[in-house]
């Protein structure tokens, strides 16, 4: 291959390492090409868009060593603004307890309190090196700063960007690419030689350059890695650095890639987009022949083997501090408040049982029940409801409605109502008829004006309540008896339900109403794949009410009184309407049991409405406003989700009832005595604990850096191949959270705390669950997880401090 560049002053500027083996070689760049992918955290499309630990690739790191990793190799930052943790010492959100709690790690450093608190009063020196590697982009870009011509990485991203929305599409373009189901790569090669674009914008001979390289991608990220002189010592970081460029889409990728590994197979189109972004780095280094390039090429190259730390290190352990200060105020509350004691009896048989997901906004909803109903008893257990399921709705879709770390083990489906095959065919018509290339202009001036009263409703939402439609009825018969058997009794045990059964037993599965929203999946369940819970209440309601489950449940030891009436619940979180399903199935035994929950729950959201209200800049006293935001087409903030999240608790409901937890908190029941084996504490520290970490970050991310890790401003969002949102027309894919989601206009509605987990068991016992789940140790060995442990009466006793290791709290 011939270069356009004369490279022989980098080869004696910048040695390349000692030539090892070329099978040497391949390994070395394997490993870098795997680590580079490994280190973008999956996202999902938005019909399912569940929240995602951006983090996920740094799992294994330290979370202060990643936060230094990512402010040098990329610029993103892991904690918010000095003038933020300023704010929180003048406000008393950190006190100075919390700031000598913080310094004592690093008082051998000379950090003490006092040099904490100068600092606040004087800006970072200077800021993190945004790389130890920069891509040629980058260098391009630095060149021609203050020129008029367009940005050569937003360029290169907006032409990646573009072709991905083609080649992933899921159904929002009427005409697909004819390259599509060909591999990534490979379908990219074809597409790049009827490309003009580029040599539009001065980037000549693409597709000549394209073709000159191997077909592989191993080979040909190999290929310009040798021709770019880069040292096979900073391959992985460059890697990492050209998919961070292009990390939306990268993450969309990499879920593809997650999937297919989940079913056991090898997952290599993430290798394949990073060999395009390569490939056009090293297109536009085939463009530039003159001194200034070659020098700041060099300089770049250089960089990757520095050894001296990156500037600003020392502003940055200040800000860590800080920030560790800022959680230990969060935690100082949260321990007080459960320090306090046991607050309530419980009913030797309460009149009512209620299930709520896990979900922080349960927790408002909880407290206002027991307020509205004293005689009623609230638990808390994931969505999911412990049934993983593969849900056919009526319309024909199939969805699993069960976590992403999990596969569904069961296929469920509905009966579709009467009519719906023809309805689906008349609306599929319809569709193709208005985005027809040939009939869209005639459908306008046909039928325009009968969208206008439709625009007219959208534009004056109401506030009346709505019911939801009847649920079609599920197909059970071919699950077999054994597996509903086991799946019974697993969410029973679960959910700490084994006994003390009461006549009603509510299963609240929780949903969303919103409209214009691209995120609204994300206002859903996230434990059922960000979809509503109803499938997963209703099904897990219908086993527990058939008599043959029920004989082998006490078979087991788990005996449901015959009285006892199992039945599924939808709590809307938008309007915190809570609907009883499937009323006509409930006995006439239990008629009057109904006509109470009704009542009570009715009392119960009227409650929550005027809790929620002044958060979202409503009064108490006009709560009904809430429900109009559900349908308001121009509403960017119709609830706030999961918000202001900070604690995950499992513990029996007596140790938190009462407390006023401010819809934040994470509330799983945990009965440690009825659990002598740990495997309850198991499947809690390993699947909800680690789902609730996920949500904690992905919300944490989004604040620390929108730009990075946020989706940034809704009102310029626009919907790409069903997949995602670009902001505004161009870019990459965006991933995250809206601003609009985590800031109210005027200050961030969430707090950026990492989860912090209260277990009521020991630290014994924890510790042997954390020794055999290696996955659970890394989150909190590396402290993206703060773990504590609760006694029987409420109160703090120890924190975990690594390795194993507890520290003892007066």
């Amino acid at each position: 291959m011939t270069l356009a560049l004369d490279l022989s002053a980098l080869e004696s500027a910048q040695p390349l390492d000692a030539a090892p083996d070329q099978g040497s070689l391949d390994a070395a760049l394997a490993a870098a090409i795997t680590e580079a992918c490994q280190r973008i955290a999956p996202v999902w499309p938005l019909a399912s868009f569940v929240a995602v630990n951006p983090f996920l690739g740094f799992a294994d790191t330290p979370f202060d060593e990643a936060a230094r990793t990512l402010a040098r190799q990329t610029g993103a930052r892991m904690l918010m603004p000095r003038s933020f943790y300023r704010d929180a010492v003048q406000s008393g959100r950190i006190s100075l307890q919390d700031l000598a709690a913080a310094t004592q790690p690093h008082a051998a450093r000379g950090l003490t309190p006092d040099v904490i608190l100068a600092a606040l009063d004087q800006p970072p020196r200077a800021p993190i090196s945004p790389t130890r590697i920069a891509t040629v982009a980058e260098v391009l870009d630095t060149l021609s700063a203050g020129d008029r011509q367009v940005s050569r990485t937003a360029f290169m991203v907006d032409e990646i960007s573009k072709w991905c929305a083609a080649y992933f599409d899921e159904g929002q373009a009427v005409w697909s690419a004819p390259w599509r189901g060909k591999p990534l790569l490979a379908a990219w090669r074809i597409y790049v030689r009827h490309d003009a674009n580029a040599r539009a914008m001065g980037v000549r001979n693409l597709s000549r350059i394209v073709a000159e390289l191997p077909e592989p991608p191993l080979e040909a990220i190999r290929q310009v890695l040798e021709a770019l002189h880069i040292p096979p010592s900073a391959w992985g970081e460059y890697l990492y650095r050209a998919l961070f460029d292009i990390r939306g889409w990268a993450a969309y990728v990499r879920r593809l890639d997650w999937e297919a590994e989940q079913a056991g197979a090898d997952g290599h189109a993430l290798a394949d987009l990073l060999a395009i972004r390569v490939i056009w780095g090293y297109a536009l280094f085939r463009q530039r022949d003159d001194e200034a390039f070659r020098t700041a090429w060099r300089q770049a190259l250089a960089a990757s083997t520095a050894a001296a730390p990156a500037r600003g290190e020392d502003d940055l352990a200040i800000d860590l501090i800080l920030h560790a200060a800022y959680e230990r105020g969060y935690q100082a509350r949260l321990v007080s408040d459960l320090a306090a004691g046991p607050q309530t009896k419980r009913p030797l048989r309460p009149q009512v049982q209620a299930v709520f997901c896990i979900d922080v906004r349960s927790e408002l909803y909880r407290r206002a029940l027991e307020e509205a109903w004293p005689q009623a008893e609230t638990l808390g257990f994931a969505g999911f409801f412990g049934m993983p399921l593969a849900y056919g709705d009526a319309e024909g879709h199939v969805h699993a409605q069960c976590p992403v770390l999990l596969q569904p083990s069961a296929c469920v489906e509905a009966h579709a109502p009467a009519g719906a095959a023809s309805r689906r065919a008349g609306q599929a018509f319809w569709s193709r008829f208005k985005d027809s290339a040939v009939a869209c202009f005639g459908f306008v001036e046909a039928f325009g004006l009968a969208y206008g009263a439709k625009l007219l409703k959208a534009a004056r939402p109401t506030a009346g309540h709505d019911v939801p439609p009847p649920e079609p009825h599920l197909h059970l018969d071919h699950v077999p008896l054994a597996s509903r058997i086991d799946m019974a009794h697993g969410a029973l045990k679960g959910m700490s339900l084994t006994r003390d059964f009461a006549r009603l037993v509510l299963l609240v599965g929780h949903g969303s109403s919103t409209v214009n929203n691209p995120h609204a999946a994300g206002l859903d369940c996230g434990a059922c794949g960000g979809h509503s819970g109803a499938p997963n209440a209703r099904f897990a309601a219908a086993l527990l009410n058939d008599p043959q489950v029920r004989e082998g449940l006490a078979v087991r030891g788990v005996a449901i009184p015959a009285d006892t009436w199992f039945l599924a619940a939808l709590h809307d979180t938008t309007t915190d309407d809570l609907w009883l399903l499937d009323l006509a199935k409930v006995p006439a035994s239990h008629a009057a049991d109904i006509v109470v929950a009704k009542a009570r729950l009715a009392r119960a959201s009227a409650q929550v409405r005027a809790e929620r209200a002044p958060l979202l800049g409503l009064t108490p006293s006009a709560p009904e406003a809430l429900v109009a935001r559900s349908r308001d087409w121009s509403q960017v903030r119709p609830e706030w989700g999961l918000a202001r999240a900070g604690a995950f608790i499992a513990a029996p409901r007596r140790l938190t009832a009462g407390r006023n937890l401010e819809g934040r908190a994470f509330l799983h029941s945990y009965d440690r005595h009825a659990d002598a084996d740990l495997s309850v504490l198991e499947l809690i520290l390993t699947a909800p604990m680690v789902v609730a970490s996920w949500i904690s970050l992905q919300y944490y991310g989004s604040t620390v850096d929108n730009r990075a890790f946020g989706a940034g401003d809704k009102t310029l969002h626009n919907v790409c191949g069903r997949i995602g949102v670009l902001e505004g027309n161009a870019g990459d894919l965006r991933t995250g959270l809206p601003m609009q989601s985590i800031h109210d206009g005027t200050r961030f509605v969430h707090e950026p705390v990492r989860l912090n987990v209260f277990v009521a068991t020991t630290p014994q016992a924890m510790s042997q669950v954390i020794a055999r789940q290696p996955g659970v140790r890394t989150l909190v060995d590396n402290q993206w997880i703060h773990l504590f442990a609760l006694d029987d009466a409420g109160r703090t006793t120890h924190r975990y401090a690594g390795d194993l290791a507890w520290e003892a709290l007066s």
